[in-house]
């Protein structure tokens, strides 16, 4: 059953109840943004986010991270090793940590607690998302994928892998990571660290790492899936449409894993993904044998609309586009058997920005009872998360732990977590302009 949440803003306080208003239509859209219609001159919402003195915000949020810690010296730490990611310039190794703090007696504890310590990591991202639920606030669980490169083959987890993003090799890690995301700022909440089947089947490396007994080969799809489930299942925490990019991903599956739960989902998809016709508007293809995705929003051209967006991203300024849309669902499997989420309804939305209609943005949603336009903004935070994680997440050292504990990797990123959520909810605040829908830009 959906837990409905109502969420405090420095703009005010709407309820899971509230309508939106998109394109002159009436949306039920409890987890969507505050969105604004802009038409002639009148002035879009804008979203002013209330800051804290990263100090003050330090000491409030590690209160409610580390209370599952049962000794108050791991609490310090906690605290310590976080303020050290803030503060250490380069990288935040625990060394450099040390030095700021104490010294090579520090060096020693700090590697003790991440690395070796038995506490709990789960209870303290768990106590992180709900810290953030109210204070982004949170419009989407956005998946992101990370690629870690390293030097040495000692890391746990490190394989060499084809990057399609890099089109190379790499030497590297892959983590994935779900994000608590609005428009103007996300932070991450869970990591999972991909296992390559050396690192499953080999017990001297399992061993050297401390990879858990219940580790097990899995796919990314599989563990993202886990992760999405597990937030609103055994974390408690709101449902919201989980976004993510599918290209690399096993979109069938997410679709299957996250629809049994009840979990909507949007995902951005290959033009060769095959879909199944639903649609009545489209006759002459309805019913028929399955078409990529990409043929499907071609056939689906009468449907475009005019639209106008901000990306996510500091500095980037109003886009416009074309958006189309087909009422599709997934075939069987190879060999004919049926998925267990064959017969649910699914969206596909494809978005042209610009001149670049032949090579629109597609995306798939199970979210079919809102209007398309007005699921824009989530397809924004994407690129929300893309940019904070290059621009917070790095610079709080999110790539640098260099042990070779599969419980450091972990504890190493939670901190690195909570890091990310001092920084994002201390810094300046933002003005977020929301999207329009097929209107007029203030001023242009």
């Amino acid at each position: 059953m959906r837990r409905n949440v109502s969420l405090n803003t420095s703009a005010g306080r709407f309820s899971s109840q509230r309508e939106q208003l998109c394109g002159g239509q009436s949306v039920n859209a409890s987890w969507l943004p505050l969105i604004t219609v802009e038409k002639g001159n009148e002035k879009s919402h804008r979203l002013f986010t209330e800051t804290e003195a990263p100090d003050d915000l330090l000491r409030q949020i590690s209160r409610s991270l580390f209370v599952s810690l049962p000794r108050a010296d791991q609490r310090k730490k906690g605290v310590e090793y976080v303020r050290g990611l803030l503060e250490v310039p380069g990288r935040k190794s625990i060394r450099n940590i040390a030095s700021l703090i104490g010294g090579r007696a520090t060096d020693q504890s700090l590697h003790h607690f991440i690395s070796e310590s038995t506490w709990d990591w789960t209870p303290v991202r768990q106590a992180l998302a709900r810290y953030l639920v109210p204070r982004l606030p949170v419009e989407a669980w956005v998946v992101h994928s990370t690629v870690i490169r390293k030097a040495g083959q000692h890391s746990v987890g490190v394989d060499r892998r084809f990057v399609p993003a890099e089109g190379r090799v790499l030497n590297a890690q892959q983590a994935v990571g779900v994000w608590a995301a609005s428009g103007h700022r996300s932070s991450p909440v869970d990591w999972g660290l991909h296992l390559p089947q050396a690192w499953i089947d080999d017990r001297s490396l399992r061993s050297r790492a401390s990879i858990p007994d219940s580790a097990e080969v899995e796919t990314l799809s599989d563990r993202a899936a886990k992760l999405c489930v597990d937030l609103v299942t055994e974390w408690a925490m709101p449902v919201r449409p989980v976004v993510l990019d599918a290209c690399s991903l096993n979109a069938a599956r997410l679709f299957d894993r996250l629809g049994r739960k009840g979990v909507p989902l949007l995902a951005r998809v290959d033009p060769s993904v095959p879909l199944i016709v639903n649609d009545p508007a489209l006759t002459g293809h309805r019913g028929s044998a399955s078409m990529p995705a990409g043929e499907v929003i071609r056939a689906a051209s009468g449907t475009r609309q005019p639209v106008r967006w901000r990306p996510g991203g500091r500095g980037a300024g109003i886009r416009s586009g074309l958006l189309a849309s087909a009422a599709v669902k997934l075939p069987p499997e190879r060999g004919g058997r049926l998925r267990s989420g064959h017969g649910r309804r699914l969206a596909l939305i494809g978005l042209a920005e610009g001149r670049q209609q032949d090579a629109p943005q597609l995306w798939l949603t199970s979210l079919t009872d809102h209007q398309p336009a007005s699921l824009l903004t989530l397809f924004t935070l994407l690129d929300r998360v893309e940019y904070d994680y290059f621009e917070v997440a790095k610079s709080v050292g999110i790539e640098d732990y260099v042990g070779r504990s599969f419980d450091g990797w972990h504890r190493h990123m939670t901190l690195a977590s909570a890091a990310h959520a001092v920084a994002v909810l201390s810094s300046p605040g933002r003005v977020r302009n929301t999207p329009t829908c097929g209107a007029t830009e203030p001023g242009t």
